[in-house]
């Protein structure tokens, strides 16, 4: 049976959500689709432009919706919540960002939503793209550090059991290096409140501040 276009798309997806962009290549594709490397370009002419197509592909992930609805604030907290999800699911979306053009028509979908919802709010023109662009700015800031943390686990992966022992090691220097400041040592303590969801404090915080510029 020959390959879609669709099945390497999302064989990619696979394959990146493991290893991350440095894991991905046409052979390791290959073999995720028990297929020769060389059948992939029959339909993608280089990693480069996979990547570019499986990061659209995630977009499709985000539910949109209704402002008329829900209210456009909980429409804008749902499509930031929704990418957020999407993006600590897919930890190399953030650094493919940084070194790919990320847009098609899932992102495209997506943009176009988000302006939907903060012109229902009573923004206009450059005012509703700055919201969304805000928004945005900050889901991205806020997945960074599960990204991180995600990718950092691929790449121990793919290196084997010395990475493993010397990120142990940093780890360890870390939470040394913490104890020779007072507030983050006390953060160190098992009895230390924790806190909370940060996301969605992060989140209520910027939506109060759009309120306040509808006001």
């Amino acid at each position: 049976m020959s390959l879609t276009k669709e099945q390497i798309v999302l064989a990619a997806v696979e394959v990146l959500d493991a290893e991350g962009v440095a894991g991905l290549n046409m052979r390791r594709l290959g073999v995720q689709l028990d297929s020769a490397a060389t059948a992939m370009y029959y339909h993608v002419e280089n990693k480069d432009r996979l990547v570019e197509l499986a990061a659209d592909h995630v977009f499709g992930e985000i539910g949109l919706p209704d402002p008329a609805v829900t209210g456009w604030r909980e429409a804008a907290a749902e499509l930031a919540r929704g990418a957020h999800r999407m993006v600590v699911r897919h930890f190399w979306l953030i650094p493919a960002m940084s070194t790919h053009v990320v847009y098609g028509p899932n992102k495209a979908r997506y943009d176009d939503h988000c302006l939907a919802v903060y012109e229902s709010a009573g923004f206009e023109g450059a005012q509703a793209d700055q919201a969304a662009a805000s928004v945005l700015m900050f889901v991205l800031g806020a997945a960074q550090g599960e990204a991180a943390e995600s990718a950092l686990r691929a790449k121990v992966r793919r290196a084997g059991a010395d990475e493993e022992k010397r990120m142990s090691r940093a780890e360890a220097d870390m939470v040394e290096i913490a104890r020779s400041f007072p507030r983050l040592r006390a953060r160190l303590q098992p009895d230390h409140p924790t806190g909370g969801d940060l996301f969605e404090f992060g989140l209520a915080a910027l939506l109060d501040g759009l309120d306040l510029k509808l006001a």
